[in-house]
């Protein structure tokens, strides 16, 4: 860490725990007073770093509310890679959301759909393999670990029932840059209440309609906010086709939780059963697109939510 660029004005460095990236993070604070985010990976991990690097630095550019990025390069003697970002001040969503009121979820879920919008302007290389050969054969490999794996869930029958059903939804879908893991766990909310995305360390490339498979960790949390980041993205209520591929990207994500919670244990593993639960409630045993928690375009007012208690 030593041979990071101006590492000698770093006064405070903590290291950060939380999060499941393969990523060393570290809260950092300089004798300038800047509050800075530093990741350190493999050298391996090189050119994959550069190109999310330089993808955030467009992002900021474009106006979006993600960390600024500062610095890029080698350390380590040359075994690692680095990269250092403006830190974000605030707390996590998932932490502030079940206090605050739900016309202010509602507010911020809106935004994050803006803000996904935003994010899901970048197209996707042009030598990018067609997207229904690419998810099809990932839905392949979902159903099998499932199929594999000792632990059941009930009415996986309908989950992989509806998979196999839809999949002619995917052809023909435009594909995008992606987040990858665009939910509440991954977003802070400034004191001023402002909305800020982090953590792009999984980022990709794929339909941008894929890109709400992890909204079931948002919807948990709060309709109100998940339900607002969909009219959010759309400006207004999403086409039924939308629906149809929401609930075909996150049954077959929930497929492969539960094989995936198996390495982490116990603990894991339940939180992924009762999420396939919820998720089989929310879509009617998969019989109806539309989730439960979804409540159309909300009109604050009319419902007179109180935006401040």
């Amino acid at each position: 860490m030593v041979d990071i660029k101006n590492y000698e004005s770093f006064m405070k460095i903590e290291a950060i725990h939380k999060g499941w990236s393969d990523d060393k993070k570290y809260y950092i604070e300089t004798a300038t007073d800047e509050r800075l985010l530093l990741r350190i990976n493999d050298i391996a991990e090189y050119d994959k770093k550069k190109r999310e690097y330089e993808i955030i630095s467009s992002l900021a550019e474009r106006g979006l509310p993600v960390s600024h990025p500062v610095d890029f390069g080698i350390c380590d003697n040359g075994k690692s890679v680095y990269t250092i970002f403006v830190w974000c001040d605030g707390e996590d969503a998932q932490q502030i959301l079940p206090n605050l009121t739900e016309a202010e979820q509602y507010s911020l879920g809106v935004k994050s759909g803006q803000i996904l919008k935003g994010i899901h302007s970048i197209p996707a290389p042009e030598e990018q393999e067609e997207w229904a050969t690419r998810f099809n054969r990932k839905a392949d490999s979902k159903i099998k670990m499932y199929k594999n794996c000792d632990v059941k869930i009930a009415g996986d029958d309908k989950v992989i029932r509806y998979i196999e059903a839809n999949r002619h939804l995917l052809e023909g879908r435009e594909q995008c840059f992606h987040h990858g893991d665009y939910h509440v766990g991954n977003m802070i909310i400034s004191p001023k209440k402002e909305l800020y995305v982090i953590d792009f360390n999984r980022s990709d490339y794929g339909d941008p309609w894929e890109e709400f498979n992890r909204i079931v960790w948002s919807a948990d949390m709060s309709p109100y906010f998940a339900t607002g980041q969909l009219n959010g993205y759309f400006n207004g209520t999403p086409p039924m086709e939308f629906f149809a591929l929401l609930a075909f990207y996150i049954s077959s994500n929930m497929l492969s939780s539960i094989p995936w919670a198996l390495d982490y244990g116990e603990e894991d593993l339940n939180i992924m059963k009762n999420q396939a639960k919820n998720v089989l409630e929310w879509f009617d045993g998969m019989n109806n697109p539309v989730p439960t928690w979804y409540k159309g375009e909300l009109n604050l007012v009319d419902q007179k939510l109180e935006s401040n208690k």
